[in-house]
């Protein structure tokens, strides 16, 4: 039902199953670690009520398949001597490990033996596991017990069962190849909250309890033989400790009680109806995800969006967040820029929650942001509800040139829906010429994508007026940067010309490349080099009611990398036929000095405007955040000189006093 991750101060905990062999010691792994990812670490070892690590000495790609598969994971990608993952504390409780990849234990591995070592902690071994789960893989973490949980589910009534999503029902667990529920003697609200926060829900309320009562009474119950205590601020149930034992005596558990019930409440996205008590316009956003519920944590000041530093940020945080914007517990709190890098100042350093704000504002937090940059902006992944339909999966299939049939048409969506049902279409007056078959609309899905973000201040400081004669603007002209009043103009006259450098920066996760091939780019003689995109720009100058004043063009430019932040790369150059594109960490500039890199305004009044510029305006390229791809500036035009001010990245225009 879940694919489950785990995260906490960033330590990836799970208890290890137990050998058959009663000899073999029951050991518990974690990865560890700094800027690594979640399936990624240093691997340590609680053993005799201690943490230690693992000598990298006769390690081997076997030993690293025993510990991602005990920890969860259906296999194991490398690992890593001389810790890479930085050098760990306290015991080295093995060395010299051999297995053969079968064990479902490091601990039935051969080796020197519990605490036998004669390394140092720069030696201490990490492993990469791949990033899928094991299906069903759950374990309740305890080190006084070894309990394993297969799985977890609502099981709706026979009248909640047809509501998406299913926000009600008995909670139950599979142990042993079978269904058990859970005795309610001591559950508590907070058992609830993890549960509904897991399920992709923010909150939980009361329940018919009569009608459950009766429901229970007249099934056949078959309850688990354990309790659960949780303190309210777990990402899983799994990461709550085992309560008491429950004593099972066949009709007779349970007696003072019943099956546990839990009825939570949906997000403003999933709920059916809009829900009160939902914040009306969250202080926090996700921008950069590849999914809904996923993206780099930005938050709301002063009227400007910055982001969050990733120090001290942990699942806690990150759960805050994901509560607040009407999802459930999260799954994974992300540091490094893993997301994206954002823009614009960064609001927040050193957040610490205790889970139970109602916005990430509450949290204390350092305002001092010295030494954060972009490249250490905290991202979330949260559980989201189930929906119906599948996500991080795509199915493809032969198509058929004579299945001419159309099911919609028209469709136009926002890219926040959550089906394409949910977007604009003409419904059942389906307009479709041609007919489907190989005209019929498909898509490539990617988990990454570029995002390009223009330089607002570069703009506002490189902006003036030229009047230049025409004699010196043929391939402009050929090229439609001008506006129509200048064909058939004198040779001799001038155009007044509103010149700006743009800075064009790639703050994705991946390269920014054109959809078309080498083959359909088009050359452009005058200026010597191809166009890879028929539009990549737009320039406008706007009233300020948004009316067009002056003739905007359509610019379009060879891609390249024109500089790259250290340690990156240059990978695109226009010359030669070279390869065009942006790369990750890189920027294109497009020089004020430059062919086209103008709005033409000699036929504009003396007045206010708005100067607007859009990347990427038909969205001819997939990028993983469009709401940062357009700049306004506010410019005051006197006839002869131009002021521009208040530039802005995102759809907003900017006031006359720079709120």
């Amino acid at each position: 039902l879940l694919c489950v991750s785990y995260w906490q101060s960033n330590l990836f905990l799970l208890l290890a199953r137990a050998a058959s062999d009663s000899s073999t010691p029951v050991i518990q792994l974690r990865l560890a670690g700094e800027k690594r990812k979640h399936y990624e670490g240093r691997v340590e070892v609680y053993y005799n009520g201690e943490w230690g690590t693992v000598c990298d000495d006769d390690f081997s790609i076997y030993a690293a398949q025993v510990v991602c598969r005990q920890l969860g994971y259906l296999d194991a990608v490398s690992w890593h001597p001389s810790s890479k993952y930085g050098r760990g504390e306290g015991r080295i409780w093995l060395d010299n490990v051999h297995c053969s990849g079968r064990e479902s234990s490091l601990a039935q591995c051969e080796s020197n033996g519990f605490g036998v070592s004669d390394c140092k902690h720069t030696e201490d071994v990490g492993v990469v596991c791949s990033q899928k789960r094991i299906p069903g893989f759950r374990f309740i973490n305890t080190l006084t017990a070894n309990v394993q949980v297969e799985d977890i589910r609502i099981r709706a009534t026979y009248s909640h069962r047809k509501r998406i999503p299913i926000t009600e029902g008995f909670v139950e667990v599979k142990d042993g190849g079978k269904w058990r529920q859970i005795c309610n003697e001591g559950w508590t609200e907070m058992n609830t909250r993890v549960v509904c926060g897991m399920y992709g829900f923010p909150g939980e309320k009361g329940y018919n309890t009569r009608a459950y009562k009766l429901l229970a009474k007249r099934r056949r119950k078959n309850y688990w033989g354990h309790s659960v205590n949780c303190t309210g601020n777990e990402a899983e149930l799994s990461d709550c400790k085992l309560g008491r034992e429950v004593e099972l005596k066949g009709n007779r558990t349970c007696e003072q009680g019943m099956p546990v019930v839990i009825s939570c409440i949906p997000g403003r996205a999933f709920a059916p109806s809009v829900s009160a008590g939902f914040r009306k316009q969250p202080l926090v956003r996700l921008r950069g995800g590849a999914m809904i519920g996923e993206g780099r944590v930005e938050v709301l000041k002063n009227g400007e969006w910055g982001t969050v530093c990733d120090d001290n940020w942990n699942i806690r945080a990150a759960t805050v967040v994901c509560r607040e914007l009407g999802f459930g517990s999260a799954k994974e709190a992300l540091t490094g820029g893993q997301l994206g890098q954002g823009i614009g100042p960064v609001h927040m350093n050193e957040v610490e929650c205790s889970g139970f704000e109602k916005s990430l504002t509450e949290c204390f937090f350092n305002r001092d942001v010295l030494g954060c940059s972009h490249e250490e902006d905290a991202a979330v992944r949260c559980n989201v509800p189930a929906m119906g339909f599948h996500t991080r999966e795509t199915w493809y299939w032969q198509g058929d040139s004579s299945a001419d049939a159309v099911v919609m048409s028209g469709v136009r969506c926002s890219g926040t829906e959550l089906t394409l049902d949910q977007c604009l279409h003409h419904g059942k007056h389906i307009h479709c010429p041609r007919g489907g078959g190989r005209f019929a609309a498909g898509v490539s899905c990617t988990e990454t994508a570029p995002d390009l973000v223009l330089n607002a201040q570069v703009v506002e400081q490189t902006t003036y007026l030229e009047d230049r004669p025409m004699y010196a603007l043929q391939c402009a002209q050929e090229e439609n940067c001008l506006s129509s009043s200048a064909k058939g103009a004198d040779t001799n006259s001038y155009r007044r010309l509103l010149r700006f450098s743009s800075q064009i920066h790639n703050n994705g996760r991946s390269d920014f490349r054109p959809r078309a091939g080498h083959q359909s780019w088009i050359w452009h003689e005058c200026h010597r080099h191809f166009h890879s995109m028929e539009v990549f720009t737009h320039y406008d100058l706007l009233s300020l009611n948004g009316t067009k004043v002056a003739e905007g063009h359509k610019a379009s430019f060879c891609l390249e990398d024109t500089y790259c932040d250290e340690g990156i790369q240059k990978t695109y150059v226009c010359a030669n036929f070279g390869s065009q594109g942006i790369t990750v960490g890189c920027w294109d500039t497009y020089r004020h000095d430059i062919d086209c890199q103008w709005i033409d305004v000699t036929d504009v009044k003396p007045g206010d405007y708005i100067f607007q510029v859009v990347i990427n305006p038909n969205y001819e390229v997939a990028e993983s955040d469009y709401t940062n791809n357009i700049m306004k500036c506010r410019c005051r035009y006197d006839g002869n000189r131009i002021w521009t001010y208040n530039c802005h990245i995102g759809k907003t225009v900017p006031n006359q006093y720079g709120s």
